[in-house]
């Protein structure tokens, strides 16, 4: 039986420096891999990931503050605070902090695979590897993720 777990501020995995965050709220050990949980936070002027789709996991975010930008296609969606956007598998999307203030959001992940997603990628930026569609193939397709901004047939 998996124990009641408590994470309090300032508390959890922290991936990033500086203002740029991640911290793993629930790795999916609590919730028999169903739920991974995060919070993000992101400072202005941050590049946005390249639009993408999920192939195995369902994505959350709920706006604490600031405001995100959501693309879904050629589709924009401005976001503040209390605002909850969920992406089913399959359908493309990426965010920005659009705003001039660091912007936090809950981060959901149904399985929670994709917390390891986000150890892989702190891992390939400590590397010194650069950024770019072609060296985040690999590590997306780990991860049944790919370049789009169409939804999956």
């Amino acid at each position: 039986m998996a124990k009641v777990n408590i994470v309090r501020p300032g508390e959890g995995e922290i991936l990033g420096s500086g203002a740029h965050q991640i911290r793993i709220l629930e790795n999916g050990e609590h919730t028999d891999h169903r739920l991974g949980f995060a919070e993000v936070t992101i400072p202005p002027g941050t590049p946005s990931p390249l639009q993408h789709r999920h192939a195995q996991h369902d994505e959350g975010f709920y706006v604490l503050a600031g405001t995100f930008r959501f693309t879904v296609g050629d589709d924009h969606h401005d976001a503040g605070p209390g605002t909850w956007v969920i992406v089913p598998t399959g359908a493309p999307h990426t965010f920005a902090n659009i705003g001039d203030e660091n912007a936090v959001m809950l981060n959901t992940f149904t399985p929670d695979r994709y917390v390891q997603y986000f150890r892989d990628f702190k891992a390939m930026i400590d590397s010194g590897q650069p950024v770019n569609a072609e060296t985040m193939k690999p590590l997306w397709k780990n991860y049944a993720t790919e370049i789009s901004n169409e939804y999956a047939s």
